[in-house]
């Protein structure tokens, strides 16, 4: 099984560990804060869930679909940790359209809010753009 495969399987199991953050006892605070740091409602967790079906899936296949998920996934997730930045909120979650921009912040909170976005989203996509073609 190629890098990128691998690499496929391990979002995926990334992406069902952030979709099960609020259903893991001590990990949201009174607030409902996952760590302290940000909400998770619902419909995030089905966009995580949908996103690690979709990673396990390109995983399995072949080189070519672990490719255009790790591209994909990689461009709309880094996009949107950027966003959220910029705006305090996503565009994978419909925020930036729902809720007034907060406008940009380089507090903890707003950078750690984002970081897991930009991280995830960075790795897959130069994953993705470095890998040959299959």
């Amino acid at each position: 099984m190629s890098f990128i495969r691998r690499l496929c399987l391990v979002y995926a199991v990334i992406l069902l560990g952030a979709a099960a953050i609020n259903y893991i006892p001590g990990l949201t605070d009174d607030a409902g804060l996952a760590f302290g740091i940000f909400a998770l409602d619902p419909f995030d967790d089905a966009l995580h869930l949908v996103s690690a079906i979709w990673a396990f899936l390109a995983g399995l296949i072949n080189n070519r679909s672990a490719r255009t998920f790790l591209i994909l996934f990689g461009a709309a997730y880094l996009g949107d940790g950027i966003f959220g930045i910029f705006t305090g909120w996503g565009y994978l979650d419909f925020g930036i359209f729902t809720n007034e921009a907060l406008g940009m912040d380089w507090s903890f909170q707003r950078i750690m809010a984002n970081v897991p976005h930009i991280g995830l989203g960075f790795v897959a996509l130069v994953s993705g753009i470095a890998a040959r073609r299959a």
